[in-house]
């Protein structure tokens, strides 16, 4: 799917996730239909989606961890797709430097860093290391709520 600067410029106004379409195309100077045409593919080809995000320091008992993750092997792009299926699990990437995957997780009480490391984690071969990073504080983290 091309994306061109329509696409972009519909998917800023939809920062606010509520903002009718009619208002947008009003902004942008084109037809409701046209929006609505466009937000369709673009949720259909997987480029944008639509949901309710959250702080999880807001919530008590939450919070989030960034895991750093060396492989064993150099499957990288299967190992993070199946990571990614995790309980927990926000985000996953496959990055450059020390790290193969980094990953971003939620968790809540009853369910933190030793439950997904022996519930979750164990159930994936080939990961040689792991390293943890606990959010203390985070600033712009808006997350879906997946637990």
């Amino acid at each position: 799917m091309k994306i061109d600067d329509v696409n972009i410029e519909i998917i800023k106004e939809l920062k606010d996730g509520r903002k009718s379409f009619k208002k947008i195309a009003d902004k942008l100077n084109i037809t409701e239909n046209t929006v609505r045409t466009r937000v369709n593919k673009l949720m259909e080809e997987k480029v944008l989606d639509i949901c309710g995000l959250f702080d999880p320091s807001s919530l008590p008992g939450h919070t989030t961890v960034v895991i750093g993750i060396k492989l064993s092997e150099m499957n990288l792009v299967e190992k993070g797709a199946e990571i990614s299926k995790l309980r927990g699990v926000i985000s996953t990437s496959v990055v450059t430097g020390r790290f193969d995957l980094l990953i971003l997780v939620l968790f809540k009480e009853g369910f933190g860093l030793l439950e997904f490391y022996t519930d979750e984690m164990s159930k994936v071969e080939g990961v040689s290391a792991v390293e943890t990073f606990v959010v203390y504080k985070a600033y712009n983290l808006m997350v879906p709520y997946i637990l």
